[in-house]
């Protein structure tokens, strides 16, 4: 008896199946990714580019690609939503109906891309009718949506079976992610972006295109904030800010209420508008409901009567009630104040990254889009133009040979191609044309209109190729049609934007006062008081300003108020910049905080030049002057900047340093002032306005060994105030350094500005001046000493001057300022240390 073979699963054997044994933690892992990634690429989050989430983008384009544009009859929803699942969309048919009557709702989009004719439901929450009864077809502005998406703007992907090709992204002329927000939850993240007025963001967008240095603080001079369809009030702009800022902020938005009497003594609070997203029914049912339960009192009737006028909803009030207090227990418990979570999240980089971006970074990715849309449109242009060239090129030649080509065509048609294209050099595309050509159009060919079109395509031709050629014209080709669409669909803002009154920036907060600014020569900056220094009497000995490490000096100081700008020029050639309040308070001695820990300064790099404004108006101008002696001049507005990394305003030459900067009004003259005291005055207009990268150009010749030490505005009825390093110093009428037939040409060795000796040592600074002013002198052991500016002698060019300052020996004045004048205190003088008459 044989024995009964054992099962044994192992040898069995499928051979139309192939089994993988893998682990079940990385094969859930593996598959959740991949299930994540595809909700938020193909579901969820919108592009940054368009806006549109994937159902959205085919829903408007299927109905681009079927006809039912705004200039066409209305058709059945059900058309596109068959059209949409059939082509593109392999999901349920309410998926895609429901985001179509969000596309068509008013009070869901602040601009429809959609047209619905039916019922779409309404802000009390009512269903939109069935699709087999509603009608729909593209909005006129979702037109700029698809606009030019015909000539080779953007990328085409298979659909679902391969059967055709559906675009990647819409061309979008206008910043719809903005324009109308999105909301969605994906898979461990959600977007929430509000819609914006379109003209306060094409505004911004333009902003960005004429500056790109532009700060948020300039965006938000074009848009205000959220402009959310059902209109509403934002209470305050600090929550503005931070989204805007970040990427993330929450609003507090209030319905428009007001109050109106009724009937003998009573009073009724009138809803007009109400927050975004908020369903009126279930407002006013919870309203009612609390008012049952008695947690909201002083209310005895509530009644919609909203009609297609507008919204009015009625809460009548009881004869004692207060109608402020009602409201602001409404404001808390009920749905009349919402808040609006911003969370600006968006793919970017082609759809591979969702990423959280700020205005200027969403601004940034779209202009960079549409700059791309017009060079592929241009591309696509002239390669439709160079073509139609061709083809003309050939008719006119077969114009200027009509008998010949015919009869060629007629007696041999089987070869006259061959014969064509050998007799006249025609190539194979101009041959065929010809041949596809009737007889009788062949022969009416007019050589006039055929040379005119030819000559528009040259022009047309050589405008494609100097477009594609700029980047400056590829700007303004966008500004121009943004600028189109704004001034043909743009409106009025909806929402309302109120301050609150515990709202305060920061800057608010802080005191403006007159400071202090000192810098030393390693780089220790601080700011205190201007009122820490008393005057005092010329020939003083000053008091300590700063307790400074062993061969430290300080080497800038000026005074400037905390809400002041204050620019950092440093050594190569950069500038930063810094609020006043944000440089560090120190005390009197304190030796203040490194410049590096303030500033993100690069290794061997200084700040050799600082100066304060207020605002960068565009008819001021910044002129500097180097060590050696060259001057430039730019616009002040073009370094405007927030770059942490600061911009470059000046390209110095080796062992050349910027040491002076100076504001002015583009029609001062400049004083410069060399270390041997020669000094020159010229007309700023003689140094042109250059770029932030240019050299700029001589300003005073020097002799060897000299170098420039100072410049300054010359100013009519002022003095010129020099300071040696000796401590000596004196006033100049500015009349002695201009001459009778006006200031003198830049570029040459200039006048004597001071009798520099021995006994007086060289110019350590130099200020132009009135009898209102102060003087700060500052010397290199950190002792400042403040005087009225009209206690200093008055003398000519050639003069020595008097003593300012007592030096202990080995110290020198380093450096000046000017400050606004105070009441003096009378300083002892000691008996051994009298002050020194000239």
């Amino acid at each position: 008896m044989s024995k009964k073979p054992q099962y044994d699963p192992e040898e069995i054997r499928y051979p139309d199946q192939h089994i993988v044994t893998s682990p079940l933690v990385s094969e859930m892992e593996k598959s959740y990714i991949e299930y994540a990634m595809s909700v938020i690429k193909s579901r969820a989050l919108p592009d940054v580019r368009d806006g549109l989430k994937p159902v959205h983008r085919r829903i408007l384009y299927s109905m681009y690609e079927s006809g039912l544009t705004a200039d066409k009859p209305f058709k059945k929803s059900a058309t596109c939503v068959g059209d949409v699942l059939g082509k593109y969309h392999p999901h349920g048919d309410a998926s895609v109906y429901d985001a179509l009557v969000r596309l068509a709702q008013d009070f869901s989009m602040r601009y429809p891309l959609v047209d619905g004719h039916g019922n779409f439901g309404s802000v009390d929450g009512d269903p939109p009718a069935a699709y087999r009864y509603t009608e729909a077809r593209m909005a006129k502005i979702a037109d700029e949506m698809l606009r030019d998406i015909d000539k080779e703007t953007v990328d085409w992907d298979p659909n679902f079976d391969e059967s055709r090709k559906e675009p990647r992204v819409l061309p979008s002329r206008f910043p719809n992610l903005l324009v109308n927000g999105s909301a969605g939850i994906a898979v461990g993240m959600a977007t929430n972006i509000p819609p914006h007025n379109l003209t306060e963001v094409i505004n911004a967008a333009i902003c960005v295109l004429d500056h790109p240095e532009a700060t948020l603080s300039d965006l938000m001079e074009h848009i205000s904030g959220p402009d959310f369809p059902t209109k509403g009030i934002i209470m305050g702009r600090s929550g503005i800010r931070a989204a805007y800022a970040t990427g993330r902020g929450r609003l507090c938005v209030r319905a428009r209420t007001e109050f109106e009497e009724f009937g003998k003594d009573r009073m009724r609070i009138v809803v007009t508008e109400i927050p975004y997203q908020v369903n009126k029914r279930m407002l006013i049912k919870n309203m009612a409901d609390q008012v049952e339960d008695k947690r909201l009192e002083g209310i005895s009737d509530i009644r919609d009567e909203s009609d297609r006028n507008g919204m009015r909803v009625v809460i009548e009030l009881k004869r004692d009630a207060n109608p402020q207090v009602v409201l602001n227990r409404l404001f808390a418990q009920t749905q009349l104040q919402t808040t609006f979570a911003i969370n600006m999240l968006a793919l970017v980089n082609d759809q591979t990254q969702p990423k959280i971006l700020s205005l200027r970074q969403i601004l940034d990715e779209y202009i960079s889009y549409q700059e791309e849309i017009i060079v592929r449109r241009t591309k696509y242009d002239l390669k439709k133009a160079q073509e139609r060239a061709h083809l003309l090129e050939g008719l006119l030649i077969a114009q200027d040979n009509i008998d010949e080509v015919i009869r060629i065509i007629r007696s041999r048609y089987d070869d006259a191609k061959e014969k064509l294209m050998e007799r006249f050099g025609l190539d194979e595309v101009q041959t065929q044309a010809i041949l596809d050509m009737r007889l009788k159009a062949l022969q009416g060919l007019d050589r006039e209109k055929l040379e005119n079109e030819y000559k528009e395509l040259e022009a047309r031709i050589d405008y494609y190729q100097r477009l594609l050629a700029s980047e400056e014209m590829i700007r303004q080709v966008l500004k121009e049609e943004l600028t189109a669409i704004r001034d043909k669909y743009g409106d009025e803002r909806k929402t309302e934007i109120q301050d609150v009154e515990d709202e305060i920036d920061i800057e608010d907060l802080i005191e403006e006062e007159e400071c202090v600014f000192t810098l030393t020569a390693a780089g220790y900056i601080k700011r205190l008081p201007a009122s820490t220094y008393k005057a005092q009497r010329r020939g003083g000995r000053g008091i300590t300003a700063q307790s400074l490490k062993e061969e430290d000096y300080v080497e800038t100081v000026f005074t400037a108020s905390t809400h002041d700008y204050i620019l950092f020029f440093t050594s190569m050639g950069r500038v930063h910049r810094k609020k006043g309040y944000q440089i560090p308070e120190a005390g009197r001695t304190a030796k203040g905080t490194n410049i590096v820990n303030v500033l993100p300064l690069e290794p061997g790099e200084k700040v050799t030049a600082m100066i304060h404004l207020r605002e960068f108006p565009e008819d001021r101008y910044l002129v500097m002057v180097t060590r050696k002696g060259t001057v430039k001049r730019i616009q002040l507005s073009s370094i405007y900047t927030t770059r942490k990394a600061g911009i470059r305003c000046i390209t110095l030459e080796e062992d050349d340093e910027l040491i002076c900067v100076r504001e002015t009004d583009g029609d001062r003259a400049i004083l410069i002032v060399a270390r041997s005291g020669m000094s020159i005055c010229f007309l700023e207009t003689d140094v042109r306005c250059m770029g932030r990268d240019a050299y700029g150009v001589r300003g005073i010749k020097l002799r060897e060994g000299d170098y420039v030490v100072g410049a300054a505005r010359a100013k009519r009825n002022h003095q010129v105030l020099m300071v040696t390093e000796n401590g000596y110093g004196k006033r100049t009428d500015m009349d002695e350094y201009i001459r009778a037939d006006g200031p003198q040409n830049r570029g040459g060795y200039g006048l004597k500005g001071y009798n520099v000796t021995e006994r007086t040592g060289p110019i350590a600074g130099v200020k132009v001046v009135s009898d209102e002013d102060d003087l700060l002198i500052i010397n290199d052991a950190g002792v400042i000493i403040r005087m009225a500016v009209s206690g200093i002698s008055t003398y000519g060019r050639a003069a020595q001057g008097v003593k300012l300052m007592n030096l202990a020996e080995g110290v020198k004045v380093i450096s000046i300022a000017r400050t606004d004048h105070e009441e003096e205190e009378e300083a002892p003088v000691q008996p051994d240390e009298g002050t020194e008459e000239a």
